[in-house]
C-alpha cells in the first residue's frame, strides 16, 4: 500500500471505509462475478462489517478472535458472513501472508476448523505463482487489508449447487485477463469521468 493511500486512510472514519469495501464487492466481487456466492449475503445486508482499530499483530489478533466468536454466536439468518477491514496494520503484503498462520492457529485454539475458514483480500495480493503485476492477482485485490470470514456450511451448500467448483478459478481468471489492467482501473471511475 502506498504511502498516499495510508495518509488517505487516516482521514477516512469507518463509515467511508466501510463504503469503499461495499463499492468494492458491488463493482468487482460481484460486478465480475468473481464469487458467484457473494451476491445473495450482500443484497440479503446477512454481511457484517467491522473496522479494526488495531495498530498492532497483537491486537488484531485479538480483535480477529472476537470476530471469530461472533460470527459463531450469530444467527445465520442475520449474519451470515464477517469483513474485519484492517486499515492500520498489515499494509506489506508480505506482514499480512504472514498473519495468516496466526488466523488459522486462532481457527485451531477457539475450536472453529470445519466450522468457519479465512478468505484473505489485499491491496497487493499476489499468488505465490504469480509476478507482481498479472492482471489474475486482481482476483483478491481489494481497496485495504481485510480477513473475509465464512461459515463452512455455507461454503459447502454453495459449493454443492455447482457441478465443478475449479469452474469459478478457472472463468476468473478468464475475465481478469479479458478485463486487462486498463479495465480494472475503469471499474472505479464513475459514468462520465475521464480516464
Amino acid at each position: 500500500m502506498n504511502p498516499a493511500t495510508a495518509t488517505h486512510i487516516q482521514a477516512e472514519g469507518d463509515g467511508e471505509i466501510i463504503a469503499r469495501t461495499r463499492h468494492w464487492i458491488e463493482r468487482a466481487v460481484i460486478g465480475l462475478n468473481l464469487c458467484p456466492f457473494a451476491r445473495a449475503p450482500f443484497i440479503a445486508q446477512r454481511v457484517r462489517y467491522r473496522v479494526s482499530e488495531a495498530r498492532d499483530t497483537g491486537t488484531l489478533l485479538d480483535e480477529l478472535c472476537g470476530e471469530l466468536q461472533s460470527l459463531r454466536a450469530a444467527d445465520p439468518v442475520d449474519c451470515e458472513t464477517s469483513l474485519l477491514i484492517i486499515p492500520h496494520v498489515l499494509a506489506d503484503f508480505l506482514e499480512f501472508n504472514d498473519f495468516l498462520d496466526e488466523a488459522d492457529a486462532a481457527i485451531k485454539v477457539l475450536g472453529l476448523e470445519g466450522e468457519i475458514q479465512v478468505a484473505s483480500f489485499h491491496p497487493d495480493y499476489q499468488f505465490a505463482d504469480a509476478a507482481a503485476d498479472d492482471i489474475e492477482n486482481f482476483s483478491n485485490r481489494s481497496p485495504l487489508p481485510m480477513l473475509h470470514l465464512l461459515r463452512e456450511a455455507s461454503i459447502e451448500r454453495a459449493v454443492d449447487s455447482m457441478t465443478d467448483s475449479d469452474e469459478i478459478y478457472r472463468r476468473n481468471m478468464v475475465t481478469l485477463r479479458t478485463l486487462g489492467v486498463e479495465g480494472w482501473a475503469d471499474l472505479w471511475r464513475d459514468p462520465g469521468e475521464g480516464a
